[in-house]
């Protein structure tokens, strides 16, 4: 179980990253304009707005690294609760792919966590 928890809260910490370099980095590319629905004008009004939010999901993600690093159960379920709040809330109010996107792999990573401490 231990294995298992350590796996899916390092999988939810990459996701988080992989949100970050999307958000405060690659916001105004093609690619990601059509992943988040946006259009080249919008992505350049919102560049700052995206690096913020992009900025959160990396102290998500630093959260999570460091609760892997230390072996710090209570640190790693208090991020993952985090994640699942801002999944939530993010499908309520911009999109509700977030929650399978954020939310959901987060759950899956606090019950094994939750068991193995």
């Amino acid at each position: 179980m231990e294995t298992a928890a350590t796996i899916l809260v390092g999988l939810v910490a990459l996701i988080h990253v992989y949100i970050l370099v999307l958000e405060m980095f690659l916001w105004r590319t093609e690619r990601v304009r059509a992943t988040f629905g946006t259009t080249a004008e919008f992505a350049a009004e919102s560049a700052t707005l995206a690096a913020n939010q992009g900025l959160y999901n990396g102290f998500l993600a630093a959260g999570l690294i460091y609760g892997l690093v230390t072996g710090d159960a209570e640190f790693q379920i208090f991020f993952l609760c985090c994640v699942v709040v801002a999944g939530i809330y993010g499908a309520a109010t911009a999109s509700r792919r977030i929650l399978f996107v954020q939310a959901m792999p987060a759950v899956l990573a606090l019950v094994p966590v939750v068991l193995a401490s």
